[in-house]
């Protein structure tokens, strides 16, 4: 099982969307997928996928023993093998050996990818997320203040938390501003996050609408948030895909 925490160095990158995507199309490509909102007190992936009305406990209540991930985690709707624990309303007290029961439950319980979609930059929750965590995909614009969060972000993982394969995701990519010099390009957004690239997700207004809906993005076809997405899962399953939006 790969335990993947998704990160970034500053809010509204764009965490949710990815793990919501990047989840369904793992899904669609026949993992079984288990999604954790790790933001406590600020959740909002049951909304991104149209969930809100399934969930009842949180990943604390499962790594606290009051209940197990069985009965816990709810099935979406349209796709059998994507399932969620959203977060707690408020932090609670956490364990890492706590997280650690929450991680073999996922695992006896045959699941592909555990996508864990994090807190923005660097609270105390952060730790306990990064205990269970195999490997680790950063989130950023490629504006200059989100990068420099991203690498921050980034250097924490790999030296607090030891978590050693962290990669990169450049969102909201805009070729247009890119390419009249109004926007930070690819290049120098690798070089100073020193992080390998991921994936490109370019701007995509049909994501914004879906994801006030509740409807996946891969429910609207040919749309470059959607085919991004499902390059990012093929990678992560190994498979060598061009980078390009």
């Amino acid at each position: 099982m790969k335990v993947i925490l998704v990160a970034s160095g500053k809010g509204g990158t764009g965490k949710t969307s990815l793990t919501a995507g990047v989840g369904a199309a793992l899904a669609q490509l026949g993992s079984k997928v288990l999604l954790i909102d790790g933001d406590c007190g600020l959740r909002n992936l049951d909304i991104v996928l149209g969930m809100s009305d399934r969930v009842v406990y949180s990943f604390a209540d499962v790594a606290g023993g009051a209940v197990p991930l069985a009965d816990a985690m709810a099935c979406h709707p349209d796709m059998k093998t994507l399932y969620l624990l959203t977060a707690p309303v408020a932090l609670p007290a956490l364990s890492e050996r706590g997280m650690e029961q929450l991680a073999v439950q996922a695992e006896e319980a045959g699941f592909d990818y555990l996508l864990i979609d994090g807190p923005a930059g660097l609270p105390a929750e952060l730790s306990f997320l990064a205990h269970i965590a195999t490997q680790a995909i950063i989130v950023t614009s490629t504006d200059r203040v989100c990068v420099r969060g991203a690498e921050r972000c980034a250097r924490k993982l790999e030296e607090e938390y030891c978590i050693q394969r962290i990669r990169m995701v450049l969102n909201r990519v805009r070729p247009q501003l890119i390419s009249h010099g109004k926007s930070g390009n690819i290049d120098d957004a690798m070089d100073e996050a020193g992080l390998p690239l991921l994936g490109l997700v370019p701007e995509d207004v049909d994501l914004i609408s879906c994801s006030n809906s509740g409807r996946s993005i891969h429910a609207v076809k040919h749309t470059g948030a959607a085919r991004a997405f499902m390059n990012i899962a093929r990678r992560l399953n190994g498979e060598r895909i061009p980078l390009k939006l």
